[in-house]
């Protein structure tokens, strides 16, 4: 790779639309779910995946149901986004997505959460 595309790959890289938002981690064993938060949406779904293709678990939490029911009883599933705008410092996106992750912690209380 020369230097020009990789100065070209890092400039697409900084230009992209960030997209973080809250997300679950749902069973469908037993219907419970993780609630999660993310400042990149499209990473965390990948990183899910992996663990799906590999039979990792992802998250501690979760680790006797997915040897309990098997990986694939699991689903990555997107409750809201919201779009990082050009103005916002990563802390300022990251709080608004920490306040976002409340109120979907307070819609959700007595729901079936790990």
């Amino acid at each position: 790779m020369d230097k020009q595309n990789k100065k070209e790959l890092a400039a697409a890289y900084k230009e992209r639309k960030v997209v973080g938002g809250i997300y679950a981690i749902v069973n469908s064993g037993n219907g419970k779910m993780l609630l999660l938060s993310t400042c990149d949406m499209q990473g965390s779904r990948n990183r899910f995946e992996f663990s799906k293709k590999t039979g990792s678990c992802i998250n501690l939490k979760l680790r006797e149901d997915w040897q309990k029911y098997g990986n694939m009883a699991f689903d990555f599933t997107v409750l809201a986004e919201l779009m990082k705008k050009e103005s916002q410092t990563d802390q300022e996106f990251a709080e608004d997505i920490a306040t976002l992750q409340e109120l979907w912690a307070e819609k959700l209380l007595g729901k079936n959460l790990y």
